[in-house]
C-alpha cells in the first residue's frame, strides 16, 4: 500500500531512536505508518497508537507485512501508559511522536480540517461522532467573543483575532456555520483578503480551531508525561513538532527533565530541585530538515526534532501548563 503521508525527518528519527531487533517501540502517531514501517524494518516490535479510526487500512497492511511484531491501539497520547501495559511487553525501549495533523487528514474533505476543500466543519481527529466531543462548528457557533479571540491569538498567533471573532459572531447571528469554505470566506473577508500573503488568511484560525477541538497541547503534555513514566532506563524519546507552540512545550519539558532549567537572579537564592534528571539530551537543540527534504515535502519546512534518553531516575510527574 502506498503511503499518502511522507514521514518527516525519518532518518533523523531513526538515528535518535536507534531501534534494534528485539526492541519495543511506541509510534504514538501512527498515521499511514511511515515511521512504524521503518522501525519494523530494523527488527524491532512496534506498538502504534492513533485515535483516528480511518488509519485502520494502513495498520492492516503493516500487520500483514510484519506479522507478530505490530499492533495498533486506538488511543490518544494520554493513553500511552495504559496501552503499553495492555500490550504485555515488559520493557519499552523507545517512543516517537509526530505532532499535528497529517496530510491525509487534510486531504479528506469530510473531516473538515482544510480551508481548501469544502466539507463539514468538524476537525475531530477521532473522526466523526464515535468519540463525541466538540466540533469546530460547535466552537464557532457557540463560544463568546472573548474565548474565540483568545484561542485564535494563543493557538493560531492571529494578530487580528478580535476582528475575526467579531466577524464570526456577526455572521452566525444570521446563519450558523456548518461548512469549511463558508468559514474560510468569512475569515478572509474579515482580514481584508491579504492578497499576496505567503499563507491563506484562514490558516491561523483553522489551526487554532483544530488545536482547541482536539486539545492537542494538553495531549502533548500528557503524552510526554506518559513516555517519561513508561520508558525503561536507556529508552529513547523522539518528538517531531511543526509549530512553535508544540516545540516550546517539548523544549521546556526536556529542559526541566534534564536538570537544565535556568536559575533565578544572582541576587536571590535559587531553589534547587532535589529530583534527579529523568532524561539526558540525545543532542543539543533541535534538528531540522535538510534542503532536499524541504524541497520534496512542504511539511518538512517547519519540522523540528528533539530527542532524549531516559535515565533511571523516577518520573517527575505533571508538566506545568
Amino acid at each position: 500500500m502506498s503511503s499518502p503521508h511522507a514521514p518527516v525527518l525519518l532518518a533523523e528519527v531513526l538515528e535518535a531512536l536507534e531501534p534494534q531487533a528485539g526492541d519495543v517501540i511506541i509510534d504514538a502517531t501512527f498515521g499511514a505508518g511511515g515511521y512504524a514501517r521503518a522501525i519494523l524494518a530494523t527488527g524491532a516490535t512496534v506498538i502504534a497508537l492513533d485515535r483516528d479510526p480511518t488509519v485502520q487500512p494502513h495498520a492492516d497492511a503493516v500487520a500483514n507485512d510484519f506479522p507478530g511484531r505490530f499492533q495498533l491501539i486506538r488511543t490518544p497520547f494520554s493513553g500511552l501508559s495504559e496501552a503499553f501495559a495492555d500490550s504485555g511487553h515488559p520493557r519499552l525501549d523507545g517512543v516517537v511522536f509526530d505532532i499535528g495533523v497529517s496530510s491525509m487528514q487534510l486531504d479528506q474533505a469530510e473531516r473538515g480540517f482544510s480551508f481548501m476543500r469544502d466539507g463539514p466543519l468538524d476537525m475531530r481527529m477521532s473522526a466523526n461522532s464515535d468519540h463525541g466531543g466538540e466540533t469546530a462548528a460547535d466552537i464557532v457557533n457557540g463560544w463568546d467573543h472573548g474565548p474565540l479571540a483568545h484561542i485564535f491569538k494563543l493557538y493560531g498567533d492571529e494578530r487580528q483575532s478580535g476582528r475575526v471573532a467579531t466577524a464570526i459572531l456577526r455572521r452566525r447571528a444570521e446563519k450558523p456555520f456548518t461548512r469549511t469554505l463558508d468559514l474560510a470566506e468569512v475569515v478572509e473577508k474579515a482580514l481584508g483578503g491579504r492578497r499576496g500573503a505567503p499563507i491563506h488568511p484562514a490558516t491561523r484560525v483553522f489551526q487554532a480551531l483544530r488545536i482547541a477541538v482536539n486539545d492537542e497541547l494538553g495531549e502533548l503534555r500528557a503524552g510526554l508525561e506518559a513516555a517519561e513514566a513508561t520508558l525503561a532506563p536507556g529508552g529513547r524519546l523522539a518528538v517531531v513538532t511543526f509549530h512553535s507552540l508544540e516545540d516550546r512545550i517539548v523544549k521546556a519539558f526536556l529542559t526541566e527533565r534534564t536538570g537544565n532549567a535556568p536559575g533565578g537572579s544572582r541576587h536571590a537564592p535559587v531553589a534547587i530541585d532535589p529530583r534527579k534528571p529523568s532524561f539526558t539530551l540525545r543532542f543539543k537543540g533541535a534538528r531540522e530538515a535538510g534542503e532536499d527534504e524541504r524541497a520534496a515535502n512542504p511539511r518538512a519546512r517547519s519540522a523540528r526534532l528533539r530527542a532524549a534518553i531516559r535515565t533511571d531516575a523516577p518520573a517527575w510527574g505533571r508538566i506545568a501548563a
